[in-house]
């Protein structure tokens, strides 16, 4: 009988321990790909660094404003994210960091946003540093191509969207053209906001 009495409560904390794991969501298979600095100009003509985004959760792309192809659409699908990440009320900082920065002023970049209803409130798009620094920023730092040939006016890149967590490291990408997975991504980002 004496057994009996020890083994409930301790079959009820147990459970109580097991059941509160199970609350906890985490990522499903996050890649953890630590991201290096890379600093620049805001479209707002403010100082950018990536080392400054620690402690935040946001989300990254690569775009350029005189692209003709995917980054307007890019673009106003972010935007749908940013909405619907403040609807849901999760805290999260947009950067879309551009591939043809000898070209995109700060101006630019700012004019382009607008054009595509981004809120600045918590998106900054960058520019201020050199071709040869983004391309390899991009590739080194998430994995994706971004190329400028020599006297071309577009730039090849890629069209992912890239979750990164409050380390700098990217967790998740997903595609950004099209299908874009919206409730994926906003569930993914309150999963790292809460964490």
């Amino acid at each position: 009988m004496k057994k009996q009495r020890l083994i409930m409560p301790l079959l009820f904390i147990t459970v109580a321990i097991l059941l509160s794991a199970c609350g906890e969501k985490e990522l499903e298979d996050p890649l953890e790909w630590e991201i290096d600095n890379i600093s620049g100009t805001t479209q707002a003509g403010e100082d950018f660094s990536v080392d400054d985004m620690e402690g935040k959760v946001w989300l990254a792309n690569f775009i350029f404003t005189s692209c003709d192809t995917v980054c307007p659409p890019m673009t106003r699908n972010m935007t749908k994210i940013q909405d619907q990440l403040e609807e849901e009320g999760i805290e999260a900082e947009i950067v879309s960091f551009s591939v043809d920065p000898e070209v995109d002023t700060p101006e630019m970049l700012k004019e382009f946003a607008q054009a595509q209803d981004a809120d600045f409130s918590n998106w900054s798009f960058v520019t201020g540093y050199s071709q040869e620094e983004i391309e390899e920023y991009a590739q080194d730092s998430f994995g994706t191509v971004a190329q400028k040939p020599e006297g071309a006016e577009q730039v090849s890149h890629g069209s992912s969207f890239f979750l990164v967590d409050k380390n700098n490291e990217v967790m998740k990408h997903y595609k950004g053209e099209t299908d874009v997975p919206y409730e994926q991504i906003i569930e993914d980002a309150q999963i790292l906001a809460d964490q």
